[in-house]
């Protein structure tokens, strides 16, 4: 489990089940999981920060927690009532990639980038590699970009400009040419 301040989180969660995809695929829930990321907050500060009223806030948090992607994480008494502060169960919410067309949040990466303009002076960037490598190696690199992704996740808030990172490790469809010639004895040269 990390610390993310006001409250304890794991940090990853699958998104396994269409309850949790519905969840996420609206795009106030998808604002609310992100806020809370920074900080527990309460359905009037969410509603707030979000510029919905309480009551469509209160229901987007509804369906979150509903979807074991969010939870209380601390109350207080406010008059006679109790305010209750939400923050999500986990730091990253990991996505099976069910689509062969669509690279999960590709899209999403694709509107952000087509955003910035030449001479924006904001640090981004995309690159793609291929290496034929065995599927042990594969994971050995996913692993690695899940670590820095949680990083990145972790990472000190401040600045004036939210940035991304968008990381995959994952096979492509292309053909591969052969491996190198196998040399079967010595005998052959002769």
């Amino acid at each position: 489990m990390s610390d993310i301040p006001g409250y304890q989180l794991d940090d990853t969660l699958e998104v396994d089940t269409t309850e949790r995809k519905k969840a996420l695929a609206d795009p106030v829930r998808e604002l609310v999981v992100d806020l809370v990321l920074e900080r527990a907050m309460s359905v009037t500060e969410l509603a707030e920060a979000i510029g919905k009223s309480k009551g469509t806030v209160a229901h987007h948090v509804e369906v979150l927690c509903g979807a074991g992607l969010l939870k209380v994480v601390r109350t207080r008494k406010v008059r006679a009532m109790e305010e209750r502060f939400y923050g999500r169960t986990a730091r990253t919410f990991v996505f099976a990639h069910d689509d062969p067309d669509e690279l999960p949040f590709g899209a999403e990466a694709r509107r952000t980038w087509d955003h910035t303009r030449p001479g924006d002076d904001l640090v981004s960037g995309f690159t793609l590699r291929r290496a034929r490598i065995p599927a042990e190696r594969a994971a050995e690199f996913w692993r690695r970009v899940e670590a820095l992704a949680l990083e990145f996740a972790a990472a000190e808030r401040g600045g004036d400009r939210e940035y991304a990172f968008y990381g995959a490790v994952f096979p492509t469809n292309r053909r591969v040419a052969a491996g190198p010639p196998t040399i079967t004895g010595a005998s052959d040269a002769a």
